[in-house]
């Protein structure tokens, strides 16, 4: 069965950085559109970064464009989401997300059909 599990939230203040792990079990993880995204309170779903199945390559929401990057381990099942010179607004849960769906978009929350539990992510001014 297809499992996400998140990990490596938690509180940092403006201009930190955090790293985010997704711990993935039950598919091949280079055989899916993989995905971050997050959730403010009030707000809804959005995609953050993804790496899109079809040519490996990372794709970003604008307003983390050069502060965040995705990363994937295939040996160990794992994706990861560096995020650097964090700001208050990027306070939210964060969701790892898997899907084999061809789409074009891979941010595209509403196309993944798997999802784990989430990781808070909380940046203080």
């Amino acid at each position: 069965q297809l499992q996400l599990v998140e990990s490596g939230g938690g509180v940092v203040q403006s201009g930190g950085s955090l790293r985010l792990s997704c711990a993935t079990s039950g598919f091949t993880l280079d055989s899916y559109n993989i995905a971050w995204c997050r959730q403010a309170p009030g707000k809804g779903r959005q995609g953050v970064a993804c790496i899109h199945k079809r040519d490996g390559r990372s794709y970003y929401a604008d307003p983390v464009k050069g502060r965040f990057t995705i990363s994937r381990d295939n040996a160990k099942n794992t994706v990861y989401l560096q995020m650097n010179s964090l700001k208050p607004e990027a306070t939210a849960v964060y969701y790892c997300a898997a899907d084999n769906t061809a789409t074009l978009s891979c941010l595209v929350t509403y196309e993944y059909a798997n999802w784990g539990q989430g990781t808070q992510v909380t940046v203080s001014s």
